[in-house]
């Protein structure tokens, strides 16, 4: 078979008779002289084949785009003036001496090249032939080399690789289970793992002390570009371990990966409080490459007569915010308009601002409708605050601290990429001493992480005052994006049910995890772990945009697969196996090319 890939051949193969194979490329005919670039998934090198060889050059001439192909001959360097700098390959050709197809092909429904303007409706429903580009190859290698890595560290430092069941049992968590009917159990469901950390506990309870896990998980949720209804986690636990333990270890195993895999050096991880990071970025997952941060001016506003700013100035629940844009003046009304439309979709009202044309004249420098309803004081203090120079633009939120919180957050953002501010290409964090709970409009609580999770005060503190409590929870964050999180965990059942009472979980849904009850009498030992995103990491490792493209074979934002027209239906005699019967007709949704559009 073959003896060379097609990626791999230099001038130092100069000379010698090779066989390879591979999809055709390119095909090019010049002046008497076949050209065909044949693909492998190493790369892709230039066969000639001249008439002189009748047979191999008539099988040349016949040949199509992706046609599969074995060709044999010599290695020679390009003659002068041919040879392609931008090609690891581009010194060398093969001069074809043996030329046969193994395959025919149609034509491709896109260009498997750079110049392919495929939309990713199309690139999914043929995601094999996508899967074929180079720019795909190298990231599916890109994931491969990373998996590696990730493994090759934990394991260097004494983790076990133990694989955990994906057939569970259904939980009350936050997002929605997969369920799987039981055959042999009429009526009775498995659920697929969310995650695997209950049993990533109980191995710590078996005394496993250090195990981690490539792990798949599956969540029945509404998607955007960085999530998908199943995935992969790099999923890590341990035993008598500190939250700085975890923390470090992280951090030695994202520098490893990023050093061998695409030679960068991460720098320092700073860490910030959960309530730091709100008040600053207005987000739990900033990204730190971007200079703009939300400043708090509600005490400047809390007694001017204009309401929208006096409002929420002065509720325990509101906050109003100043977002300095440097340079930004010149801002054209239609692009203002713009970021108006942009914050109204995180629940913003309006977007106030005020253009800084020159600071030194006062008042008569400004421009904002909204300066007529301020005092002139007022405004003065503000642009002191936030360190205003002429020619910025300064923007206003004034709501509820969550709907600041989330429309300035993704402004700065946005103002952050249009303006050209960000700095570095890699800027991680951890974000610590996050509350236990959040509580919502009917003041129950939720887990802000998940109901295993380690207040740090005691359970009696727990019981008392829910909303002070806090978690010994910590998430790394990388450019904006929640990298993985994890926290100490809860090891003994007095604080698991005090949780659970919170929770209001009753003993219908606490009997769900009996389980874990009675291991925690058993003798647990201390121990926590982090679950991090290997679809995201690899995502932001490879700068691309979504997930799907470092998936191989991902589901549309619907969680359809549009390749396999999957999900289906299935045979009446398969649900009467299963003992399901549905209540009206099997609904068939077709697999609409709309679905995979790129976001």
């Amino acid at each position: 078979m073959r003896s060379h890939y097609c990626g791999d051949l230099r001038a130092s193969e100069s000379g010698q008779e090779v066989e390879i194979y591979g999809w055709v490329h390119r095909r090019r005919d010049h002046g008497g002289v076949i050209f065909l670039d044949v693909r492998d998934r190493t790369g892709v090198l230039q066969v000639v084949f001249d008439p002189d060889e009748e047979e191999s050059f008539a099988i040349a001439d016949s040949v199509r785009n992706e046609y599969v192909l074995m060709a044999k001959g010599k290695v020679r360097a390009r003659p002068e003036g041919t040879v392609n700098p931008d090609m690891p390959t581009g010194e060398v050709e093969v001069l074809g001496k043996e030329l046969r197809i193994l395959n025919a092909a149609k034509t491709p429904p896109f260009q498997l090249d750079e110049y392919s303007e495929a939309g990713e409706d199309i690139r999914l429903r043929y995601r094999y032939m996508d899967l074929r580009r180079p720019e795909m190859q190298q990231r599916m290698q890109a994931r491969a080399h990373i998996t590696s890595a990730v493994r090759s560290y934990l394991e260097g430092q004494g983790f076990w690789d133990i694989e955990t069941p994906t057939l569970s049992r259904a939980t009350p968590e936050g997002a929605r289970d997969y369920l799987v009917p039981s055959r042999t159990h009429p009526g009775e469901f498995f659920a697929l793992p969310q995650s695997p950390q209950v049993y990533k506990q109980l191995l710590m309870m078996s005394g496993m002390d250090k195990y981690y896990q490539i792990a798949r998980c599956y969540r029945d949720e509404d998607l955007r570009a960085d999530r998908q209804p199943e995935f992969t986690q790099i999923d890590i636990e341990a035993s008598f371990i500190t939250q700085s333990d975890i923390m470090t270890l992280t951090e030695g195993m994202l520098r490893s990966v990023f050093s061998s895999v695409i030679q960068v050096d991460l720098p320092e991880f700073p860490v910030l409080s959960w309530l730091d990071a709100m008040r600053d970025y207005g987000s739990d997952r900033p990204d730190l490459r971007n200079p703009l941060r939300l400043v708090d001016v509600a005490d400047l506003f809390a007694n001017v007569e204009f309401k929208v700013f006096k409002g929420p100035a002065n509720d325990p629940q509101g906050r109003v915010v100043a977002l300095r844009a440097p340079g930004a003046a010149t801002l054209s009304r239609k692009m203002i308009d713009g970021y108006t439309a942009f914050v109204a979709r995180y629940g913003a009202k309006g977007l106030a601002y005020i253009k800084v044309n020159d600071l030194a004249n006062g008042i008569e420098g400004l421009q904002s409708p909204i300066l007529k309803f301020i005092p002139e004081d007022v405004v003065s203090a503000v642009l002191k605050r936030i360190g205003a120079e002429t020619g910025d633009l300064v923007f206003f939120g004034a709501d509820s601290a969550k709907v600041v919180n989330d429309a300035m957050g993704a402004l700065r953002g946005e103002l952050g990429s249009d303006l050209g501010v960000l700095d570095g290409d890699y800027r991680p964090c951890w974000v610590v001493d996050w509350p236990m709970f959040s509580q919502d409009r009917d003041g129950s609580f939720s887990a802000e992480h998940h109901p295993f999770t380690r207040p740090t005060c005691s359970p009696a503190e727990v019981l008392a005052d829910p909303a002070s409590a806090q978690a010994a929870a910590y998430d790394v964050v990388l450019n904006g994006y929640e990298l993985g999180g994890g926290s100490l965990r809860i090891h003994d059942n007095e604080m698991q049910k005090a949780v659970f009472d919170v929770l209001r979980m009753d003993e219908a849904d606490q009997s769900k995890f009996s389980f874990l009850l009675d291991a925690l009498q058993y003798g647990c030992p201390p121990h926590g772990g982090i679950a991090l995103g290997m679809d995201r990491l690899v995502m932001l490792m490879t700068e691309t945009q979504s997930i799907r493209d470092v998936i191989a074979f991902p589901k549309t934002q619907s969680a359809a697969c549009v390749m396999m027209a999957a999900p289906g239906s299935v045979e009446d005699q398969q649900l009467k196996d299963l003992h399901i019967r549905l209540r009206g007709p099997a609904k068939v949704v077709a697999a609409e090319a709309g679905d995979g559009a790129a976001e």
